[in-house]
């Protein structure tokens, strides 16, 4: 990524957001425009939005948001707002299909924690697991949806598969419904019977990912709530950026505590951070720094 585009993301950003008169508070404008750069220079290729307002009017302002940028730079060319269902996210499509085929193809290694046992056990093994077939038909679905070559605005015609047989609308027509910035993806839940936490898991890129299926959420919330958890958070700084302020979230996700021992000395989480970093160095002229923190949280009462 060019030094001169970062000046050209942050000057189509402010514009944008004025432009379409979206009165974001400061910490939320502060996430988005991270977010918005994380996508732009490759540091993540999806990023769920859960702040800045509530469905419908967030989808709504995002794709006017993303609209507007478009018309100012092709820096945001590959840039989408997908749902599914009540959740919201923006992605980058190339990245997030090089994301997919890696997944596809094993190239990347992901740690289950299958929440159906008590205690909670990791694993890598999972070819009989129930869940773990569900979240493997969501993983061929997205690869439909986002070949390696791009967006495919027509995935069913084009495979001849019909994934959305008896369930309303098909995918195609979904995909391309509303906005021209929009990809609704809220059929993969029902088509597949993945949960919500183990499609995110995997969709937001953690190296751990909590596994169990629809008939098991009762256990799954049961052994987290009674668990402490450690909590794994990069942040990220700006180049260049004043320290007040500028060191912003890139991404957190949490473990449990006795499956984590070591914090961010397990070895996959080096192995996590690593391929992070790696993703930094072709962009360090943005990003200042780059840091993971590990902290503990005691058992609370969760909500899957």
């Amino acid at each position: 990524m060019e030094v001169g585009i970062l000046e050209e993301i942050l000057r189509v950003f402010e514009s944008s957001i004025s432009q379409i008169k979206w009165r974001l508070k400061p910490p939320s404008k502060r996430r988005l425009e991270t977010d918005i750069l994380a996508l732009c220079t490759g540091m993540r290729p999806v990023i769920m939005v859960d702040y800045g307002g509530k469905m419908p009017e967030l989808q709504e302002r995002l794709c006017a948001f993303l609209e507007h940028c478009k018309k100012e730079s092709s820096v945001f060319e590959l840039l989408r707002v997908m749902v599914i269902e009540d959740m919201i996210y923006l992605i980058q499509v190339r990245e997030l299909a090089d994301f997919v085929k890696s997944s596809l193809n094993l190239e990347i290694e992901t740690l289950f924690v299958d929440l159906e046992k008590d205690p909670p056990k990791m694993t890598t093994q999972m070819e009989k697991h129930l869940a773990a077939m569900q979240l493997l038909s969501a993983q061929k679905l997205f690869g439909i949806v986002f070949p390696a070559n791009g967006l495919n605005s027509d995935p069913l015609q084009s495979h001849g598969i019909d994934l959305t047989a008896n369930a309303g609308p098909s995918l195609s027509e979904l995909v391309t419904s509303g906005s021209t910035e929009l990809i609704d993806l809220s059929c993969c839940l029902q088509t597949t019977q993945v949960t919500v936490p183990t499609l995110n898991g995997w969709l937001l890129c953690y190296p751990v990912v909590y596994l169990f299926g629809k008939d098991h959420i009762d256990r799954a919330i049961y052994n987290l709530s009674t668990k402490s958890l450690h909590i794994f958070q990069i942040f990220i700084c700006r180049d260049g950026a004043s320290s007040k302020g500028s060191r912003q979230e890139l991404m957190s996700f949490t473990v449990p505590f006795d499956l984590s021992l070591e914090g961010n000395n397990e070895p996959w989480a080096k192995a996590f951070l690593a391929r992070i970093q790696g993703r930094w160095e072709r962009c360090k002229h943005v990003w200042g720094s780059l840091q993971m923190e590990v902290s503990g949280c005691y058992p609370q009462a969760i909500v899957l």
